[in-house]
């Protein structure tokens, strides 16, 4: 297969100003790393807030490409690689913020420790849409609240992106799965398995009361931040556990100290950020791989299709509130 030396990419120049559409030097794997040529990108709330420059934790020098999830094919190999080899379908959370290139461009060369093999029933675009949720919802529930069999875990917005990968890693462990929610889009979650709770109208103690009797949610994981984050301190059993993956405010701890309840944050981009830990978010993917093909992982999609020539648009109907489910970048293909 002969690949170009030149590649199509959306270019982001200034924040908060349109893509340019343009081609660049294709780049060459070097060490360690795969030559993917790119199928699907998924669009994350957080592309967004990166490309408006508001994202003071995930910095991205310009110009810049931007696209944190991808899926494609591997058409060349680096030295050093043994984990993949050309032709593999892949997918991964691999560049987009700290100077790594995204995924919106046809290649990327992208350091092999972070992929995993697509499952083998999802389109590309499926298999775009998972590597953030889903390693953010699994460093949560699994690498630091233990979940397990007879556990009640409430997740906080569970029709989201996080969240509705949080209800399915749960159920898939064994746990008895609630989601907090506006009653519009409760049954987006109770879709997924979980039974819904509409939190503008029931309160924190009342969902105590209504499906704990009284005790209190063994794992919280709030995907909100702010008051969400708040009411979970209130709403954790006894010795039970709280996960945030936007736990950046300024929040009192007495309800958690008082259930001898722990705490844990998660930083889902820390990998690309530092380098440390690159080949755990490979290994989850497998995990996310095993869970897809055994029938217990399905994505959420937006049925409405962009390419690289449209990703202003995806971003608007994300900014607009418009997405019904995730929202993907067709590269090629």
């Amino acid at each position: 297969m002969t690949i170009a030396s030149s590649m199509q990419a959306a270019v982001l120049e200034n924040h908060g100003a349109p893509f340019r559409l343009t081609s660049i030097a294709r780049p060459v794997p070097q060490a360690g790393q795969v030559l993917v040529c790119i199928m699907a990108s998924g669009v994350n709330p957080l592309d967004l807030k990166i490309r408006s420059g508001a994202a003071e934790h995930a910095r991205h020098p310009l110009p810049a490409i931007l696209g944190i999830d991808m899926a494609g094919v591997v058409v060349a190999l680096g030295a050093g690689v043994t984990g993949f080899r050309v032709g593999d379908e892949v997918y991964g959370m691999t560049g987009g913020v700290g100077g790594v290139q995204g995924s919106l461009a046809e290649y990327a060369a992208v350091d092999a420790s972070l992929l995993a093999l697509k499952p083998a029933h999802f389109s590309m675009r499926e298999a775009a849409s998972l590597p953030l949720v889903f390693i953010t919802a699994w460093e949560g529930l699994v690498d630091r609240a233990h979940v397990g069999a007879g556990q009640t875990v409430l997740v906080q917005g569970g029709a989201g992106g996080v969240g509705s990968m949080a209800i399915q890693i749960a159920r898939a462990f064994g746990a008895t799965v609630f989601a907090t929610d506006t009653a519009a889009r409760g049954s987006i979650s109770q879709q997924l398995g979980a039974t819904p709770i509409d939190h503008e109208q029931m309160p924190v103690e009342e969902q105590i009361a209504v499906h704990t009797a009284g005790r209190g949610f063994d794992v919280v994981y709030d995907t909100a931040g702010g008051a969400s984050l708040d009411a979970s301190f209130r709403a954790v059993a006894r010795f039970g556990h709280v996960v945030s993956s936007l736990g950046w405010g300024t929040h009192a701890l007495a309800p958690l100290s008082f259930r001898a309840a722990t705490y844990s944050g998660v930083f889902t981009l820390l990998p690309l950020l530092t380098g440390e830990g690159k080949p755990h978010h490979g290994e989850i993917l497998r995990e996310a791989t095993r869970l897809a093909e055994a029938g217990m992982i399905r994505p959420l999609l937006d049925a409405r299709q962009f390419e690289l020539a449209t990703v202003g648009e995806a971003h608007a109907l994300i900014e607009q509130r418009q997405a019904r489910g995730k929202v993907v970048v067709s590269i090629q293909g």
